[in-house]
């Protein structure tokens, strides 16, 4: 039996690693749940799967979940940063799985790396902002930090079929969002609901407007850099908007391995739980002969800035990817709380850029205060834009 801790259960991949568990309850368990506001769902989750300890956001959520559940679990129930890192470091758990959204995934992830935790990763931010950091505390626990986001996982998957000394480049695949193929003039009247309608994938609501940015793409440039250990002129983004083909890995020889599959994240979340065996789903079977023209084209960088702004930060350096990705989880809040139009998202990330441009990557203090800069720059321009 596997024990997980699975952090962020009640988001769209939270949720989908429990339908795995509840698929194959003879090979896996729950050993901690953490999420965040939504104790309604997270009470359910527990008496399902009876987990050894709870975390949410903070106290007053904990009091809200106390009145959900059976006295017998309020001795379980932690909150907060400590909270998750309590959940993510659990004695009793194999693997933690991190799929909290955002920058809270970092800190509770490089805990469970310190205890010794294989990681099946879905927080890219951990890695967008941390990524020397992480990679190296995991090599130095002997962790395995398996991908379970699918474009990383597609890589994963298809680094297999040589040597790394011989990858030439690695292809990450971008659906385009629900705006492919309109004109920047269209996006200026966007909405949030017209933004949260991805047309393949269902995702939470902070990654769906980061699918329609195409920021999530650039975050995953970043994140792929380090979890592959690959120089950034290394990396390409190609358009697919039908999203079967999850990413490619092109060797030195010309040959070109990718990933197929049809758009449920219930596949690279197995594979990170079961790696390097793999089980039987019995989802439906990809059809290639019902798929029409397979697509792929180049970004266009021009109408969807947010693609070129994470290369920069990349090549920048130091504590830059940290500020792109916090100045962008204010500007996606601003924007789904009617405070920011949908271009403003990425002018707010550019301008905070240029403002926040200090510290090393490879000091946690330094990654955390420009996170917090950024955050700090990030509110203030969007407040003098209202």
């Amino acid at each position: 039996m596997k024990y997980l801790a699975l952090l962020g259960s009640t988001g769209s991949i939270g949720k989908g690693v429990l339908d795995v568990v509840r698929k194959f309850p003879s090979q896996y368990a729950i050993a901690g749940l953490a999420a965040g506001r939504n104790v309604d769902l997270l009470s359910q989750q527990a008496l399902e799967f009876s987990p050894e300890l709870l975390s949410v956001l903070d106290e007053e959520h904990a009091d809200q979940l106390k009145a959900l559940l059976p006295e017998s679990y309020h001795g379980r129930i932690v909150w907060g940063t400590k909270g998750n890192i309590q959940v993510a470091s659990l004695d009793s758990a194999a693997m933690t799985v991190s799929a909290i959204v955002g920058a809270a995934g970092l800190l509770p992830t490089l805990a469970a790396i310190e205890a010794g935790k294989d990681i099946g990763l879905a927080n890219k931010e951990t890695l967008v902002m941390a990524g020397k950091l992480v990679m190296s505390a995991a090599r130095r626990k002997g962790i395995q930090l398996l991908p379970v986001d699918s474009e990383h996982s597609a890589i994963f998957q298809a680094l297999e079929a040589g040597r790394k000394e011989d990858v030439a480049k690695i292809i990450l695949t971008a659906s385009g969002g629900p705006f492919l193929g309109k004109k920047a003039e269209d996006l200026q009247e966007v909405t949030p609901d017209q933004a949260l309608a991805h047309p393949n994938w269902s995702m939470g609501r902070k990654i769906s407007i980061d699918s329609a940015t195409l920021m999530n793409k650039g975050l995953e440039v970043i994140e792929a850099r380090w979890l592959f250990d690959v120089s950034v002129d290394s990396i390409e983004v190609v358009v697919h908007p039908q999203s079967i083909v999850h990413s490619l890995v092109e060797f030195q020889d010309g040959s070109v391995v990718a990933q197929l599959g049809i758009p449920d994240m219930r596949i690279p979340i197995a594979y990170a739980l079961s790696y390097p065996k793999r089980l039987p789903l019995a989802l439906k079977p990809l059809q290639l002969s019902q798929c029409g023209n397979l697509q792929f084209f180049e970004p266009d960088y021009d109408r969807f800035p947010a693609l070129s702004l994470a290369f920069h930060a990349l090549r920048q350096g130091g504590v830059m990817p940290a500020v792109l990705n916090a100045a962008n989880e204010v500007a996606v809040e601003a924007f789904l709380g009617g405070r920011l139009t949908f271009p403003g998202i990425v002018e707010t990330v550019s301008i905070v850029l240029e403002k926040v441009q200090s510290g090393s990557e490879d000091s946690l203090e330094d990654i955390l205060a420009a996170d917090a800069s950024a955050r700090f720059e990030a509110e203030r321009l969007i407040a003098g834009m209202a």
